[in-house]
């Protein structure tokens, strides 16, 4: 009765009342929304008018309003070369390992840190492990040039002496190498960095769930698969969906100033983003580059879409729509 009368006295109030208190009660909070709106307009949505250059023949002389329509033919230089099948299948293959070994060794990390009770010793693992991310990939491409150099790199003239091997290996011109040496550069670079997310999600699981576990016998491996695991599947699943969206995309650093961008290697190390910038370099041709953005959006648009119907099927609770 007192719940009914609650309701009736609040349905009494005009309408436009109780939208003046609503917003004075959370005026606070909204005006703090207006930076994050503001920038999210400007930074994502405004920008988005650009994709008009990718079906012109855009003329700096006329301006990019008034430059000739053209159509699908900027999408022409992705689909028609004869590399499209190399760099679409380095993209793809790169970011599914990536994905998938690397959600598992940030996880693995995540919680190995987790296991450490003593927080000096924590914060000195952590700072170790993220360190590397912080790096720019401009100074790993000479750390890497120190390990593989022909001439004067480690692994050359003092690791492969060691083993017994006496020929040196010439690494910027054999292509089948780099497949191992760009993820493992990748992997030491992220994972740390990674791990941060699932770490801060395990430190939020409540420490009762394991003071039972271990009150009823259960091991630590028991522990990790039957509480931690089940408790960040959310998590996993959410950025998994994000890191899918993003599968046509790759760490331009990464394939671009780690190799050198040496010929040789393109046969292993060409993805779209890089192929499109050295034919940008080259031609000047901003249509096309805008063309190879749109398509890779729409593609990890449509990705994201199905991965998350395909979630949603198994668990409507994991999926992120």
């Amino acid at each position: 009765m007192e719940q009914s009368a609650t309701v009736t006295a609040v349905q009494a109030v005009p309408k436009g009342k109780r939208k003046r208190t609503y917003y004075r009660r959370y005026a606070p909070l909204l005006i703090m929304m207006v930076p994050g709106l503001l920038y999210v307009l400007f930074n994502n949505y405004l920008p988005m008018l650009g994709i008009v250059i990718a079906f012109k023949d855009v003329n700096f002389a006329k301006g990019i309003l008034h430059s000739d329509w053209v159509g699908l033919s900027n999408f022409e230089y992705l689909f028609k070369t004869s590399d499209a099948y190399i760099i679409t299948r380095n993209t793809i293959l790169y970011n599914v390992v990536f994905i998938a070994f690397g959600t598992v060794l940030s996880l693995a990390t995540a919680i190995l840190l987790n296991e450490i009770k003593k927080k000096g010793i924590l914060k000195t693992y952590q700072a170790i492990i993220t360190l590397p991310h912080l790096i720019s990939m401009v100074i790993v491409s000479y750390l890497v040039f120190a390990m593989l150099s022909s001439e004067t790199g480690f692994i050359n003239r003092t690791l492969l002496p060691w083993l017994g091997i006496e020929e040196g290996i010439s690494w910027y011109t054999e292509a089948e190498y780099w497949p191992v040496i760009l993820t493992l550069v990748y992997f030491w670079k992220s994972v740390g960095y990674s791990s941060i997310v699932f770490f801060a999600a395990l430190v939020g699981i409540d420490e009762e769930y394991y003071e039972a576990a271990r009150l009823d016998g259960a091991s630590r491996w028991k522990q990790i698969t039957q509480i931690t695991l089940p408790m960040l599947t959310p998590v996993i699943v959410m950025l998994t969906l994000l890191n899918v969206g993003r599968i046509f995309y790759s760490d331009f650093g990464l394939f671009y100033q780690v190799p050198l961008n040496s010929g040789s290697l393109f046969e292993t190390t060409s993805t779209i983003d890089t192929y499109v910038f050295r034919g940008l370099t080259g031609s000047g041709d901003i249509g096309m580059s805008t063309a190879a953005g749109v398509y890779q959006s729409i593609v990890g648009f449509v990705l994201v879409i199905l991965a998350n119907y395909a979630v949603r099927r198994y668990s409507k609770d994991n999926a992120l729509f």
